[in-house]
């Protein structure tokens, strides 16, 4: 299995394949103990009054459960979304985002789901964290306070190097987009 993440040692964005990487920056070579989880990045999380830290629920969960932090019950009818705060903001290490995804069981009973999935949270975004919550479900469904409604994900960023160009490179695809491929 191969990834991206940061040197541990000058913090360089590396290629990570079966637990061992290089880093041409600064020259080291490093080999993580995957079963002992030793290679892990730290995020800072800064918790208002009330607010929960995000946690896995198990050993190799991708993504950590996030509670909403409510005075009250939120009610989403059918049809409705609201931004539902979390009562926590984040630091994240420069070269990494962390992505707001759908809770599936959420989603599968409810039809309660994330508005702008994946959403990001940039590495320079220091305000609260807050989940767009959409109503896709039959039936109104009720936010409580602690309740878990979102889940994160750390993922690396690789920022792109925009080039103009007069013309691209054909391929067999071409132009076809939105369904051109078949059903």
């Amino acid at each position: 299995m191969a990834c991206y993440s940061k040197c541990q040692s000058c913090g360089s964005i590396v290629y990570v394949k079966d637990g061992r990487y290089f880093c041409g920056p600064c020259g080291k070579r490093f080999e993580i103990n995957k079963k002992r989880g030793d290679f892990m990045v730290n995020v800072k999380i800064k918790l208002f009054e009330g607010g929960k830290m995000p946690s896995y629920k198990t050993r190799g969960a991708a993504g950590a459960d996030v509670c909403a932090l409510l005075d009250k019950d939120l009610v989403l009818r059918r049809g409705e979304r609201a931004a539902v705060p979390t009562g926590i903001s984040v630091e994240i290490p420069e070269g990494y985002e962390i992505q707001v995804r759908p809770r599936s069981g959420l989603a599968f009973k409810n039809g309660i789901t994330v508005l702008n999935t994946p959403g990001t949270i940039d590495s320079d975004y220091r305000g609260e964290l807050m989940v767009i919550l959409a109503n896709f479900g039959m039936e109104e469904f009720t936010v409580k306070n602690g309740d878990r409604i979102a889940q994160i994900v750390l993922a690396p960023v690789i920022q792109a190097a925009f080039v103009q160009a007069e013309s691209l490179s054909q391929t067999e695809r071409g132009k076809g987009g939105l369904g051109s491929t078949g059903v």
